[in-house]
């Protein structure tokens, strides 16, 4: 009882430190805790992803163990990504109010842990468990760091900060089929599958000793303040007599802005799951790649370009846009579905030119992916940071779970130019709804 009453209280939000007077004492300590903090969740949330995609690219040395359908196979991403879109909600809102140093720890090791069970087991039905539980906990990893973006980097720097952080996304992505088909290639997918368990413990910890919470823990001043960029907004926002129900009522569920980018990330996130779910499987079957390596390479190619269309569409947004979003958002979304088309069309097995196109459709669907959560921060409430990029993540999760085992169920039955008018349809969709938030900046409000 002693160890969980620790973990408990580890979980809660410190409280605030006597402030830090001496300015030169300030600027150091803010240097040195931004790089310190946002290289540990950088790469927290990588290894966070290499537990989250270790299923998928062993998914055809279990099918041919075990004899697992298409769609049982689905069922079982689909039940991760219903479990990690609720948890990803929930989650927004502890953290707001929790230590998120340790909570995106314990998440991490919670992961691993249930990585190692996943592979120890045969039966359909512990793999569904174990991939739910999993979903769970690596709701613990994008909250806590929706959080630190926003309480350690300012709105006129953020899109460029998020955008860096956001393709951890893409070297856990790139790094990961490489390193489940060479160990389940050479020791088989249950070796895969605990190896990359037996990291995330590892890293878990690691997180648990390099993160913070907000700068207030520290002493230091908030980020605005620091920064002189105290405006009416922030300066409203950063008001402590605004209760959490009014935060999470009027600020999110009464805020039309957050339903639009809840909308367009739905059909968004259906898009990456299915280029990242499906694209090894279609390579093999229709286009003819006769071993798991070279798919796994176009695949990696989908990461390479999201890592930087993100870098890209942060820099827009921040230099170009002046911390615009809508219209980055809506150049990428238009230019995703014209290389989906193109790659239609492209019937051709070529190992190049098929990287190249699904590298374009990584640039420009990651783009949008990271600036729909930076635009949920700021057309929200600050101090609802995590539970605004939550909540339209467990939105965007139902586009994941769609992408999953109905998706499944739609190839067995039509085949695979089903495929791309799933993924056409939905660029398309995101597209329109991403074009009515062109102008929108940040969600006026009264101040009371």
């Amino acid at each position: 009882m002693a160890i969980f009453s620790n973990i408990i209280s580890k979980l809660k939000q410190p409280d605030s430190i006597e402030a830090i007077e001496d300015q030169t004492k300030i600027n150091i300590d803010y240097k040195y805790w931004r790089i310190r903090i946002f290289y540990s969740m950088y790469i927290g949330y990588a290894v966070y992803y290499f537990t989250r995609k270790s299923f998928t690219f062993v998914m055809p040395n279990i099918s041919s163990e075990l004899h697992l359908d298409k769609a049982s196979l689905g069922w079982i991403g689909s039940l991760l990504a219903i479990s990690y879109g609720i948890s990803k909600f929930i989650s927004g809102i502890i953290s707001d109010n929790a230590n998120a140093r340790y909570f995106m720890a314990i998440g991490l090791i919670m992961t691993g842990i249930i990585n190692i069970i996943f592979g120890l087991s045969s039966a359909f039905w512990v793999f569904a468990l174990c991939w739910t539980l999993n979903g769970w906990f690596q709701g613990f990893g994008w909250p806590p760091c929706a959080k630190f973006l926003s309480y350690w980097y300012s709105q006129s720097e953020r899109g460029r900060w998020w955008g860096v952080w956001n393709t951890s996304h893409n070297l856990g992505g790139a790094i990961i089929p490489i390193f489940m088909v060479f160990f389940a290639n050479s020791l088989g997918w249950r070796y895969a599958m605990q190896i990359t368990g037996l990291s995330a413990i590892i890293v878990g910890l690691w997180l648990a000793n390099r993160l913070r919470d907000t700068p207030a823990s520290l002493g230091l001043p908030t980020i605005e303040k620091h920064r002189n960029e105290n405006t009416i907004q922030y300066i409203n926002q950063n008001e402590n007599n605004t209760s959490l129900k009014e935060i999470f009522f009027k600020y999110i569920f009464k805020n039309k802005f957050i339903w639009i980018l809840a909308i367009a990330y739905f059909f968004v996130y259906i898009v990456r799951i299915v280029m990242n779910d499906w694209t090894m499987p279609y390579l093999i079957e229709k286009k003819g790649y006769l071993n798991s390596t070279k798919a796994g390479t176009v695949i990696a190619a989908f990461e390479v370009g999201g890592f930087f269309g993100s870098i890209v569409a942060g820099w827009f947004s921040d230099i170009l846009f002046k911390g615009g979003r809508g219209p980055v958002n809506f150049l990428f979304a238009l230019l995703l579905s014209v290389f989906l088309v193109i790659f239609w069309q492209y019937t051709s097995a070529n190992i190049w030119i098929d990287s190249l196109l699904v590298g374009s459709i990584g640039f420009f669907v990651f783009g949008p992916q990271m600036l729909i959560g930076i635009a949920a921060v700021e057309l929200s409430h600050k101090k609802a940071a995590a539970t605004s990029t939550g909540f339209i993540g467990w939105i965007g999760y139902l586009g994941a779970f769609v992408a999953g085992g109905p998706v499944g169920i739609i190839l067995d039955k039509w085949g695979w130019n089903s495929y791309f008018t799933i993924l056409i349809s939905c660029s398309t969709i995101s597209m329109l709804f991403l074009s009515l938030l062109f102008k929108a900046r940040y969600y006026k409000y009264k101040s009371a």
